[in-house]
């Protein structure tokens, strides 16, 4: 698998953009479009080859990887030239909302699924042309992700679900199965703390807006939300999310995990060591980190994966991360940047970004090249990208994030109910509102 270190930075210090993400909101929730007042408007792609000159700003290491697909873009379009500017992923959301805040915004930008739904809420961003794309060919949960307004205001650009890598040598030895729903895995973790493995499972324990991504899928698990439907309230201290935090908050008074760790970067010598057994969540790069830390084909013999166990009722739920493509209203060649999103979202060229980058197609038909159908440990992230969900599509999602991942650290550590602590989530997070 190839690998990459995209989401260290994006696993951040996202948390550096909470201000700048904070403006977005607010910049959305006052009306404020982009400078030219044409934010509901979608660019009439000309015919023929992409021509003038494209900004572009990419995420870092993403925009480190581009320059062969520009230049074979560029071979079919050469009357265009693509101006990649890299910026580091903790600076990214800053520099692009108050680029959109100063009305000088580059023509095309990469977007992060943790933050996409606050910056599109600022209203400065092109609906994907009509023709341009067939959306129905990417998974339905990205597609969502990247529609404000009830139109799509961006191209999903890489997609995976998140899945849970665990040691298959240790459990195989000791004769377990790897669990299917939330007893099994109560069950499941403490077989293994029994068999000496101090903190079995290791979760996001950052206790920002990863960790409230993290509990999204217990939510979704127990067949809730935290957003009523039309998009207008919180609904964070509901029974069944008290619940889904009950069942999360578990994990660590139980013993199964540890509020203080695996921090990010920890999660490869946790698992190589044994002291973690099963990664919740990480990323499906984590095999080939594994493999740089322990050699060639230490996944092989040590390393498979499963999906999220299913809720009480049944429900099969994991988070949907990735990232998107967008065009700004305010650039000035929307044309060929969007000639540009529809080459990127080619299923030969989307095959193509994951060998050379890691990050898997947003596509659903590039799914079925040999590269990505043929490897065992990515069978349960495909299995479960139909079960996904995206973030909560509000202006003010990454602030409520936050307050959600500081309550989840009380209940972990055992100073707060699940109940008081999602009732004080939801006291603030009704100051902040929905944006909408």
């Amino acid at each position: 698998m190839s690998t990459h270190a995209e989401r260290v930075p994006n696993r951040r210090a996202v948390l550096t953009g909470v201000t700048a993400l904070a403006a977005a909101g607010a910049l959305a929730a006052c009306g404020r479009s982009d400078p030219s007042g044409t934010s509901d408007s979608s660019a009439t792609v000309s015919d023929g080859p992409a021509t003038g000159t494209v900004e572009f700003w990419a995420g870092a290491p993403d925009g480190d990887s581009l320059p062969d697909f520009v230049a074979a873009f560029t071979e079919e379009n050469p009357d265009v030239r693509i101006n990649v500017t890299t910026i580091p992923s903790e600076d990214f959301d800053t520099k692009l909302t108050a680029a959109i805040a100063a009305g000088k915004v580059p023509d095309l930008v990469s977007l992060y699924s943790q933050t996409q739904s606050s910056i599109l809420a600022t209203g400065a961003f092109q609906t994907v042309p009509d023709g341009l794309l067939d959306m129905s060919s990417f998974y339905e949960a990205a597609v969502q992700g990247v529609t404000s307004g009830g139109a799509p205001k961006a191209v999903p650009w890489y997609a995976y679900a998140r899945v849970n890598y665990y040691r298959k040598d240790i459990v195989d030895g000791l004769g377990l199965v790897p669990p299917t729903s939330w007893a099994e895995n109560e069950a499941f973790c403490q077989s293994l703390l029994d068999a000496g493995h101090s903190t079995p499972l290791g979760l996001a324990v950052g206790w920002d807006e990863y960790s409230a991504e993290a509990l999204l899928e217990y939510v979704h698990q127990n067949d809730s939300s935290l957003l009523s439907d039309d998009g207008s309230r919180w609904t964070l201290n509901t029974s069944a999310n008290v619940a889904a935090l009950e069942y999360f908050g578990s994990m660590f008074t139980k013993g199964y995990s540890s509020a203080d760790g695996p921090a990010f970067l920890d999660t490869v010598p946790w698992l190589t060591s044994g002291r973690n057994v099963v990664n919740v969540s990480n990323g499906p790069w984590l095999p080939g980190w594994i493999d740089e830390a322990n050699g060639a084909d230490w996944t092989k013999a040590n390393i498979a994966a499963y999906a999220m166990p299913a809720g009480p009722g049944g429900t099969s739920a994991g988070a949907l991360g990735g990232g998107s493509l967008a065009v700004l209203d305010g650039g000035g060649n929307a044309s060929s940047a969007w000639k540009f999103v529809e080459y990127m979202s080619r299923p030969e060229v989307q095959v193509q970004w994951y060998q050379t980058f890691g990050n898997l197609p947003a596509v659903e038909a590039a799914w079925d090249d040999p590269a990505i159908a043929d490897d065992a440990l990515l069978a349960p992230v495909r299995d479960s990208l139909d079960s996904t969900f995206t973030t909560p599509t509000a202006a003010t999602w990454s602030q409520v994030a936050n307050i959600i991942g500081e309550q989840m650290e009380r209940v972990a550590r055992g100073t707060a109910t699940a109940q008081e602590a999602l009732d004080e989530a939801q006291s603030q997070a009704e100051s902040v509102g929905t944006g909408a």
